[in-house]
């Protein structure tokens, strides 16, 4: 008979596509997983990987199987969170997704919150990109994600948490004007630095600067992270447009001016988003909340 732990470890081995990856992930050794993968095949009637060298392939078969088992594991979480929310909201454990251009920023402030009003939550945090989040998020391997909004998928709800607006951040100037408003005109497509692909900080930039092209000899910077980036305009490398919440921890810089933008002044929405089945409502208009009265008192400008 198939089981939920077989279900488990084949998500995990078609997350990693190495079996000792795979059973590091869910804690077990190699032979048990490699067993229990087998005797799946075996129940199902259907070769679900090829086992290579050095790592394994899905099967086609094994392809369509993963994607009905997630959707079973997501049904089961689903129905275990439907129990607890018979209790508190937010007491048990949640895995929350940040994106990184967010995380460093918001999480010093949400957490100690988090803590104080809800000290039976068991907080998990996952920190990368947008387009992983979400994928995590639709499988059932994250409860809730903290990204730049829209959201675009009918499965999902999003809520709106506070507005960050965007500076522009560049070398330090003498007798520069820090009251003066500049245009996106003024910022030179050879001179804007900003994260590699990938990152929708990078997007966002790109399309406050639509009308600027972005040449072919751009700045030469694969970076991953703000703190990169500003290190460079520090030095004189170029100009980027800077999130409001990440000014106070990225530009401790004298040699860096900030500038705000003519208005409208380019911003993002910064939201909270859940799937729409999930039943753990209660939980998350609990953490809507917190995380709003968090923001609120940090000085963010509040969405809606």
């Amino acid at each position: 008979m198939i089981s939920l732990r077989q279900l488990r470890y084949l998500d995990a081995l078609a997350t990693h596509l190495h079996f000792r990856r795979a059973a590091d992930a869910v804690a077990v050794s190699q032979p048990a997983l490699s067993m229990q993968i087998k005797d799946l095949e075996e129940n199902l009637g259907v070769k679900l990987v090829e086992r290579l060298p050095t790592s394994v392939r899905l099967t086609h078969e094994g392809e369509e199987v993963v994607t009905r088992a997630r959707k079973i594991l997501t049904e089961v979480a689903d129905l275990t969170d439907y129990a607890r929310q018979r209790a508190q909201p937010l007491a048990g454990a949640l895995r929350l997704g940040i994106i990184p251009s967010i995380a460093p920023y918001l999480l010093p402030k949400i957490l100690p919150a988090l803590a104080r009003s809800h000290p039976e939550l068991k907080l998990t945090i996952r920190e990368t990109l947008t387009e992983t989040l979400t994928e995590e998020l639709l499988a059932g391997q994250l409860d809730a994600i903290v990204i730049a909004l829209p959201v675009e998928n009918a499965l999902l709800r999003a809520e709106p948490l506070f507005i960050d607006r965007f500076l522009l951040a560049r070398a330090k100037e003498p007798d520069c004007d820090l009251r003066r408003r500049v245009s996106p005109e003024e910022i030179r497509p050879d001179s804007l630095l900003l994260l590699e692909e990938g990152h929708c900080l990078r997007d966002q930039a790109l399309n406050y600067c639509q009308n600027l092209p972005v040449p072919d000899k751009a700045p030469s910077l694969g970076a991953t992270s703000l703190a990169t980036v500003m290190q460079m305009v520090a030095a004189g490398y170029g100009v980027t447009l800077l999130p409001e919440i990440c000014a106070d921890v990225e530009v401790r810089d004298d040699r860096v001016d900030l500038l705000r933008f003519q208005e409208p002044q380019p911003a993002r929405t910064v939201g909270l988003v859940w799937r729409k089945s999930s039943p753990r409502i209660r939980d998350f208009e609990s953490l809507l909340e917190t995380l709003k009265a968090t923001v609120s008192e940090a000085g963010c400008r509040m969405a809606g």
